[in-house]
């Protein structure tokens, strides 16, 4: 959700006469939950909430992320599998490298897409380049990138990830960093991110 408040705060923003002239660039960032989840399938998406969170917390809230989440267009499900997220991330470098931050964030929404929504977990290779290839991305090309697990973009995303987590202490998503200079933890609405917003101009 946190990514439609942020595309709402900047549709606004581009509306607002006081944000002319003020251009938008989103950048994503790695960050890993848990980087000893296995790759492959990994593990069951509902058991790692119930050991997180209990069962009460489950039943509590996750009818309330899935309310919130079609007030957002976003079909939230929770079944399905988990898998280590690296590669993913990989996948994410690579689309900004090739195609700036247009085809970052389509890559980004069609993993979110598969993960939220489709139950498919981020640690299959297959998943990986389907995602690739609905965001408009080569798929052949996409496998053999990904194939090569110690290829380009794996020590970039190593040093991003350390980099974010230590200088903004970092410890869970989705975190905003705003030029640098102002940080946001949590999906917070539209009308918080205009606020940082505010400040910068």
């Amino acid at each position: 959700m946190g990514k439609r408040h942020l595309e709402t705060a900047m549709r606004v923003a581009r509306e607002d006469p006081k944000f002319a002239g003020v251009e938008f660039d989103v950048a994503w960032r790695p960050f890993q939950l848990d980087e000893n989840t296995p790759k492959g399938r990994g593990v069951n998406k509902m058991d790692t909430y119930l050991e997180k969170f209990g069962k009460a917390s489950c039943d509590a809230i996750l009818p309330q992320m899935i309310q919130r989440g079609l007030a957002v267009g976003i079909r939230f499900s929770y079944g399905g599998f988990t898998g280590n997220t690296f590669d993913s991330h990989r996948l994410i470098w690579k689309a900004r490298e090739a195609g700036g931050s247009e085809l970052q964030d389509k890559v980004v929404e069609s993993l979110f897409k598969a993960h939220f929504e489709e139950e498919k977990s981020m640690g299959e290779l297959s998943v990986l380049v389907d995602c690739a290839r609905r965001a408009g991305m080569s798929e052949s090309d996409a496998r053999e990138f990904l194939e090569d697990p110690n290829g380009p973009g794996s020590e970039e995303v190593q040093r991003e990830m350390k980099q974010y987590r230590q200088k903004h202490r970092v410890t869970g998503v989705p975190f905003f960093v705003f030029g640098d200079k102002y940080t946001m933890s949590g999906a917070q609405p539209a009308t918080e991110i205009l606020s940082i917003f505010e400040k910068m101009i």
